[in-house]
């Protein structure tokens, strides 16, 4: 009967092999590297990966990063270069360009043909003489690691820290080029990630979308402006300051006494939620699941601490669900 608790040892083992042999990753970090990372900062066109097999799995995955971050990238099959492929790569376009071994034969085509017109060449390969790296312009070289399954044959650690490289390439031009996360939610508008980087500014309503009144109007005046704008609620300024909030709740439970002169200051909520501009929108749900509301007014940040605030947006939890805010 097999022991089912052996699984884990074996996957732990895995694990333990493929850290260690990672840590050799650092030997690369050396002159070529930092001519790479100059050399991706200078381009003036796309930064074009190329890879075969599953270091063209790994080429396609870094090259779709560095396009998440803003640098122009794409894939290129060095096998469908040769239908015509390669004529997208353009000379002031830098090709970066994956092989462990570095002898892959479907490269040579590609290898011939950014020599012959001058396209500079990052190769990515563990053989020294191999002929990427013979070919290439900057060489990164692959420390040769121990595979991780049974056999030390199934590329296992050698493609990990292929991936590692790509993905350290990525994120030292992303420190230099002060890449921040408000830059990456303007490439992910869609999807967890873009959604999760949403701040209270970018989907608030703002100037006469705003369902605001005067401070010294009456009940009648305060129902026409919350019908018009639709919110569910009225803002109260006195001298362009934020001074209270009246509900569809308040005014419903104002119509017991109704009168037309009716005072809003003695209904309103004279201490309404207030969040700055830049909390996370999903911060902003968060508090209106806590405090059971469907609005909250937004405030600058340099007037977010002032007791005197100055509205300049509204959030309602309609807009937070149809972001996709969860």
């Amino acid at each position: 009967m097999i022991n089912k608790k052996r699984y884990i040892s074996l996957a732990k083992k895995n694990v333990d092999i493929q850290i260690k042999e990672l840590a050799k990753i650092k030997k690369i970090f050396n002159n070529s590297f930092i001519k790479a990372i100059d050399l991706i900062l200078n381009c003036k066109g796309k930064v074009i990966f190329a890879g075969v097999g599953k270091s063209g799995l790994i080429a396609r995955k870094i090259s779709a990063t560095f396009s998440s971050v803003g640098i122009p990238s794409f894939f290129c099959d060095p096998a469908q270069a040769l239908h015509g492929d390669m004529g997208q790569i353009e000379k002031r376009d830098v090709l970066i360009i994956f092989s462990y071994s570095g002898n892959t034969q479907e490269l040579t085509n590609m290898l011939i043909y950014a020599n012959r017109f001058r396209i500079k060449i990052i190769g990515v390969a563990s053989r020294p003489e191999s002929l990427l790296l013979k070919a290439s312009d900057i060489k990164l070289l692959l420390p040769i690691v121990r595979e991780a399954d049974v056999t030390g044959m199934v590329p296992t650690s050698s493609t990990s820290i292929t991936m590692l490289l790509g993905d350290t390439l990525a994120t030292t031009v992303m420190y230099i080029k002060k890449f921040s996360k408000e830059k990456f939610k303007v490439f992910h508008p869609g999807g967890n990630i873009g959604n999760s980087l949403l701040l209270s500014k970018d989907i608030m309503v703002t100037g006469n979308k705003m369902p605001v009144i005067n401070y010294n109007k009456n009940f009648k005046e305060a129902l026409k402006e919350m019908n018009r704008k639709k919110l569910g609620i009225v803002v109260i300024l006195k001298n362009k300051f934020i001074t209270g909030l009246v509900t569809d709740g308040d005014l419903r439970r104002e119509l017991k006494s109704y009168s037309q002169n009716n005072n809003l200051h003695k209904f309103m909520t004279k201490t309404p939620f207030v969040v700055n501009e830049n909390m996370p929108a999903s911060k902003a749900l968060a508090i209106m699941n806590e405090k059971k509301i469907t609005s909250l007014l937004v405030v600058s940040d340099k007037n977010y601490k002032k007791k005197n605030k100055i509205l300049k947006g509204i959030i309602h939890i309609h807009f937070l669900l149809q972001n996709g805010i969860k």
